[in-house]
């Protein structure tokens, strides 16, 4: 019986070594959908002037914030947030720089620097809360205190 109980506890790292690296992937793809989406607007025209409301980018942002939260409820810790929060910066970063051709998809717009800082902001504050612990409790531990 403790063979059992040693061999699952030996794969829980790897389980979420494994859940880790699909926070990274959601975050990469997170990066460059985000890096698209955020550019799109909605502009009204009302009666006291032109009224810009930036959906795309208020959109992305609980994206980006369901993700990494999302990521650390998966694996149970918050090294998988900190991953999908690394993913998205890093794809971040690297369509912020000019590619070889000269094009830019996040440029220096105030609604782009919205989206850095208020991503940043947000992805280290979700990332930062600790995941609620699952109580460890032997499936016949119920069954026993119910019969008593």
């Amino acid at each position: 019986m403790a063979d059992l109980t040693t061999a699952a506890e030996s794969q829980v790292p790897r389980r979420r070594l494994w859940l880790a690296i699909v926070g990274l992937l959601a975050g990469l793809i997170v990066g460059i959908l985000g890096a698209y989406v955020q550019a799109v607007r909605y502009i009204w025209d009302s009666p006291w002037g032109m009224v810009v409301i930036p959906w795309g980018t208020l959109l992305v942002l609980l994206v980006l914030v369901l993700t990494v939260r999302g990521a650390a409820w998966l694996a149970m810790t918050r090294w998988s947030a900190w991953a999908a929060f690394i993913g998205w910066l890093a794809m971040t970063i690297v369509l912020s720089s000019e590619s070889p051709g000269g094009s830019v998809a996040l440029s220096g717009g105030g609604r782009q620097m919205f989206y850095l800082i208020g991503g940043v902001i947000l992805a280290v504050a979700t990332a930062t809360i600790p995941v609620p612990l699952r109580r460890a409790t032997p499936r016949g531990a119920q069954l026993v205190a119910e019969i008593d």
